[in-house]
């Protein structure tokens, strides 16, 4: 198993400072894309993926991307960084350790 997670983060935020709306917007598009999961992966239709998941940041409604999910499908990667780059959202990057789920 690899030391390192690699994610991209999405924040309910404009480059201009403001909150980005509808309010579900982070549940939407999770939803979209969580037929995208890892081979043999728990979880039914009603699941998200483990690769696009709705939390929150410091109070803020984010979407972290893990970046295998460009490994697995890389339209949907291309997907999720257009509607982050084309609402002018804020973006991070962050490493973490790989958690006990799938994938």
């Amino acid at each position: 198993m690899s030391g390192i997670v690699q994610q991209f983060i999405i924040h309910g935020v404009t480059n201009s400072g403001q909150r980005f709306r509808p309010s579900d917007w982070a549940e939407r598009l999770c939803g979209v894309m969580s037929r995208f999961r890892p081979a043999g992966s728990a979880g039914g239709p009603l699941t998200y993926s483990p690769y696009v998941v709705p939390t929150y940041i410091d109070g803020v409604r984010c979407v972290v991307v893990d970046h295998r999910l460009r490994e697995l499908e890389p339209l949907a990667w291309n997907f999720v960084y257009e509607f982050a780059r084309a609402n002018e959202l804020q973006t991070s990057e962050r490493e973490v350790a790989p958690s006990k789920r799938p994938g």
